[in-house]
């Protein structure tokens, strides 16, 4: 009969082969991630010190972290996509408006004796220059849905990445963090699709 020992050490070898495995995959991605680093701006490479890329590179150790950044990044995607087409549904309502009033316009004119046209124009005037200020009005709000949508959207990523221990994630507004910030989700898009392109050979 066999000791149960005999079972252990099996067992502990197979642990063994897995952490040295993960351990190969972490200097792997690593080394990758040094190598990436060089193509930022130096003041974004200055700020990715040897301690942050080794967390990072622990973080996508197991592939969930790549798989939550590209839903992330669909996400975005179809945000800026629908709120484009929101943008520009308004712009060609406007249009229509304006061309709307312009024709009635011309056809109040038409119809308009010569001696009280004077006074038609301006009030016409006064009803073209109010629009304008009311369609002004309307982009500037659509605009600032647009905006806010879009931060809303990156405080959802960076609590999203927070949570999951991405190193260097974490809610804020400053722009030296977020241009960080972005950099890394660009180091971790390429470094996805490095893997991506690997796996394929192999397959």
């Amino acid at each position: 009969m066999a000791r149960p020992g005999g079972f252990e050490t099996a067992e502990q070898q197979q642990q063994q082969q897995v952490l040295s495995r993960q351990q190969e995959r972490h200097y792997r991605l690593l080394a990758e991630l040094q190598a990436l680093v060089k193509a930022l701006p130096s003041s974004c490479q200055q700020r990715l010190s040897y301690t942050t890329l080794s967390e990072l590179a622990l973080a996508l150790l197991d592939g969930t972290v790549f798989e939550i950044v590209q839903g992330l990044l669909e996400i975005q995607h179809l945000t800026e996509k629908n709120l484009y087409s929101q943008r520009r549904q308004l712009h060609s309502e406007h249009r229509g408006l304006k061309q709307e009033l312009f024709h009635r316009h011309k056809e109040a004119q038409q119809c308009c004796r010569p001696h009280n046209l004077p006074l038609l124009r301006a009030a016409q005037q006064r009803e073209m220059e109010a629009m304008e200020q009311q369609i002004r009005e309307e982009q500037r709000m659509m605009d600032e849905k647009i905006v806010l949508e879009l931060d809303q959207k990156v405080i959802d990523q960076q609590s999203t990445l927070e949570k999951a221990g991405v190193s260097g994630f974490y809610i804020t507004t400053n722009p030296q963090e977020l241009t960080l910030q972005m950099n890394l989700l660009e180091l971790i898009r390429k470094l996805q699709q490095k893997e991506a392109e690997a796996e394929k050979k192999f397959s």
